[in-house]
């Protein structure tokens, strides 16, 4: 063997987490055996290994949340928690065999398209490798946004993001400060509230709260979806189809006023006192923001040791934060509650394509990709939970296995009529990217408030706008006339 020689796979999938395992379900079962999962941590799971905070867990219930080729007839409760789904992870890379296709504590670090040898190179952690076909499925909520506030660095005491939990910190007698009010958020302010002296809420825009109505599953229900997989697969189809008649109040926000009005109820049950019921309660509508969704987290800001500072942050001192009022603060600690960095996939600003230029330059702020899976001049490359296939009202794994249908239907194409390298055309991903914009028009996501869901410019950049049927559908297979397919060229003979 040579040690020079760079490892070479035909596919390459980065991230393991529920896109990538997607991918590698999906194309096993093509019978594709030489690919190769790789994932810059130790271990599997993505933002199910990563966010580790107190109350984490999903806000779809698990029998939809969950694979279609691996069902769990085991689930706890109709919303499973954070160490239950990275178990199921587990659970299926064992189902599967796919321990030995991961390639762990490798993060990639640049992905460069060689076009005479018509492959990507990749630097990584463990080396320069190559494949000749690169799935990106790190995920849309992978870097968490840490927010540029004065004085943060003069802070005295301990400050993390949610999604990178210090364990190690003893909370249970710290004066705590949370910055951000999002899903996470709501989540791990319920079980920080009562163990903590005090808790101080600083919150920019409050969010739509619906009640989640979770329950636990009983073990004689575990065990007759166990014995009958059919009831579990009705069970699922039940779920889908009452979570995809939601998308009616989003595409069309006269419909939302029901919710509205159960969410407004929700609040007023949730909150006794009307000053603080008043800065809860958004101005815009339903589902411009993403919708929080929670049993306790309303009640647990009602509590006398919870303050909810609508003011803004001046600056962090050394011993607190003083809000836009001058009024000061004193907290022992700092979790950030501030979201993920949405702008962008990432990797993106490290993926070269066919001009050398970066898949984040050539998007300039304005993210579009055919199917949200491939891009015009990144030849056999494809995204997982690219631009315009998030959700607002069902489960995201519904569009993961649709996409891996569709990646593995184009590289099984490419496989059968010896086609080394595909792209979609420029027109293919215009005509993509302006069907989004015209089915965004007059939707929920579009109604005025800002939100992670669109760009700078106000335009829809992350959240597909139909439903989630038109989506498999379009994605069921692959089809080449839109698409530029490469094939390699005969070395030309020269004179002797």
């Amino acid at each position: 063997m040579n040690p020079n020689a760079v490892a070479h796979n035909h596919i390459a999938i980065i991230g393991a987490g529920f896109g990538g395992l997607a991918v590698a379900i999906r194309l096993q079962q093509a019978g594709f055996d030489d690919f190769v999962v790789m994932d810059r941590a130790a271990d599997i799971g993505g933002v199910w290994r990563d966010n580790t905070y107190p109350g984490a867990a999903v806000d779809v219930q698990c029998q939809l949340y969950s694979f279609s080729s691996a069902l769990n007839p085991q689930w706890h409760n109709l919303f499973a928690r954070q160490p239950e789904i990275w178990n199921y992870l587990h659970d299926v890379v064992r189902r599967f065999g796919l321990r030995p296709r991961l390639l762990l504590n490798c993060g990639v670090e640049r992905l460069d398209w060689d076009p005479a040898e018509q492959v990507w190179r990749m630097q990584t952690a463990l080396g320069l490798r190559t494949a000749s076909h690169v799935v990106i499925a790190t995920g849309a909520l992978a870097e968490p946004n840490t927010p540029r506030i004065p004085g943060m660095d003069g802070f005295a005491g301990a400050v993390f993001h949610s999604a990178r939990w210090d364990h190690e910190i003893d909370l249970a007698h710290q004066r705590i400060a949370v910055i951000g009010t999002g899903a996470s958020a709501a989540q791990f302010i319920p079980a920080l509230q009562p163990i903590v002296p005090h808790l101080t809420v600083f919150q920019r825009t409050p969010a739509w709260v619906i009640p989640r109505h979770d329950r636990e599953i009983s073990t004689r229900k575990q065990r007759l979806l166990g014995a009958l997989p059919v009831l579990q697969r009705l069970q699922r189809l039940r779920i889908y189809l009452k979570r995809e008649q939601l998308l009616l109040g989003f595409r069309y926000p006269t419909f939302q006023k029901p919710a509205e009005f159960m969410a407004r109820k929700h609040l007023k049950s949730q909150v006794k006192d009307p000053e603080l019921r008043a800065k809860l309660l958004p101005d815009y509508r339903l589902g411009c923001k993403r919708v929080l969704i929670s049993d306790d987290y309303l009640s647990a800001l009602d509590k006398p040791n919870v303050t909810v500072v609508t003011d803004g942050i001046r600056q962090v001192t050394s011993d607190g934060i003083t809000d836009g009022t001058g009024t000061h603060h004193q907290v022992d600690a700092i979790i950030l509650g501030t979201g993920f960095k949405t702008g962008r996939l990432p990797l993106t600003d490290c993926i070269r394509g066919i001009d050398g230029m970066t898949m984040a330059d050539k998007w300039a702020g304005n993210p579009t990709a055919y199917l949200g899976t491939t891009v015009a001049g990144f030849p056999n490359c494809y995204l997982v939970s690219g631009p315009n296939t998030g959700l607002g009202h069902t489960s995201v794994i519904y569009m993961y296995e649709s996409q891996a249908n569709y990646i593995a239907s184009a590289i099984s194409y490419a496989r059968a009529h010896s086609v080394t390298a595909l792209e979609p055309t420029v027109e293919a991903q215009q005509a993509f990217a302006a069907d989004v914009d015209r089915l965004s028009v007059g939707t929920v996501w579009t109604s005025g408030c800002r939100s992670w869901y669109l760009n700078a410019d106000g335009r829809n950049t992350n959240v597909w706008p139909g439903s989630t049927f038109s989506y498999r559908r379009m994605t069921r297979r692959f089809d080449p006339d839109h698409y530029v397919l490469h094939r390699r060229l005969a070395p030309v003979a020269t004179s002797p």
